[in-house]
């Protein structure tokens, strides 16, 4: 497995060797021991799968305090523009985002520390995106960022009109306000 640093701390592109024939291909999604070597501990506990089409943004979601998840995100079907966002108080890139293209041809995923916002956008004409989390899901620690929010100025490669958006996306407050309630 490849492992490439972000510039963000802790926010690691993987890249699992494949294995190509004439029948198809063949690779390890996820080996414990491959993280345990590079010192993640995060004990995935839980899979989540979600099918989209083209223009969906998902996102900017996280999950806070002692729900909050690391997550190791790929696509298993179609292209995503995957976006991660550090927003650990404290943290010297705070607010800085990065994102990456995420595709079946490629097979590469993204490890999303804890303490992360984290969203996508689907490229293709549909995409399956899978993750798996660390932690479950609590709907009280749910907090998010709008995905258009101006600080962050993030280009999801979607034109505006066609962007599909969540209502409870919509309603999601800017970075300035999670600052703020994060104080």
């Amino acid at each position: 497995m490849k492992v490439t640093q972000t510039g963000i701390k802790d926010l690691l592109i993987l890249e699992p060797k494949v294995f190509k024939d004439n029948r198809g291909y063949f690779f390890e999604s996820f080996n414990k021991k491959n993280f345990d070597d590079l010192n993640i501990n995060s004990d995935f506990i839980q899979d989540n799968q979600s099918f989209s089409s083209y223009g969906t943004i998902r996102g900017i979601h996280l999950q806070k305090g002692e729900y909050s998840q690391s997550k190791l995100v790929r696509v298993l079907q179609g292209e995503v523009l995957d976006v991660a966002v550090d927003l650990r108080p404290g943290s010297l890139t705070f607010g800085h985002h990065f994102s990456i293209i995420l595709n079946d041809k490629l097979q590469n995923q993204l490890y999303v520390p804890r303490g992360f916002g984290h969203g996508f956008s689907v490229l293709s004409e549909t995409a399956i995106f899978s993750y798996k989390c660390d932690n479950f899901y609590n709907k009280e620690s749910e907090d998010g960022i709008i995905f258009n929010d101006s600080d962050l100025n993030i280009d999801w490669k979607i034109p505006e009109e066609r962007a599909l958006i969540s209502e409870k996306d919509h309603q999601l407050g800017s970075l300035q306000q999670f600052k703020l309630k994060s104080l």
